[in-house]
């Protein structure tokens, strides 16, 4: 028996305006995923990215706390080019999403920008600056 990789879990405050992000950027949360304490999209390679909100999380562990700080974690969303790169930007923050990083050509050879999601999550999007 050998363990498979199959999920990413988010601890989420707002279930609603996390899958509002998380749709916004191409996640197919299904119709009603909003008004629920848990949420699953699947993803392209069958993994599932799945969010719960606090309250259900302290449902299985009681006492939960988030944890303070933040930047622990990030998701990396591969974009088609670099103009998508930007385009995705400036489509989040336009929309009122916080911006951690503008994009910018970084040295190992990606274009590469960082937006958070209603909980802080970083969500990198990035793309080769040259053709592979």
């Amino acid at each position: 028996m050998t363990p498979r990789f199959d999920a990413i879990g988010l601890v989420v405050a707002d279930l609603a305006a996390s899958v509002a992000f998380y749709r916004r950027v191409g996640f197919a949360f299904p119709e009603g995923a909003e008004n629920e304490p848990h949420a699953e999209a699947r993803l392209p390679g069958g993994v599932r990215l799945m969010l719960d909100t606090e309250e259900m999380v302290r449902s299985i562990v009681p006492g939960w706390q988030p944890p303070a700080g933040g930047g622990r974690h990030s998701l990396a969303l591969l974009c088609d080019g670099p103009g998508e790169v930007d385009a995705v930007y400036e489509d989040l923050v336009g929309a009122g999403y916080h911006g951690g990083q503008k994009p910018w050509d970084a040295p190992w050879g990606q274009r590469y920008a960082v937006v958070h999601d209603p909980d802080g999550h970083g969500v990198d999007l990035f793309a080769p600056l040259a053709p592979e």
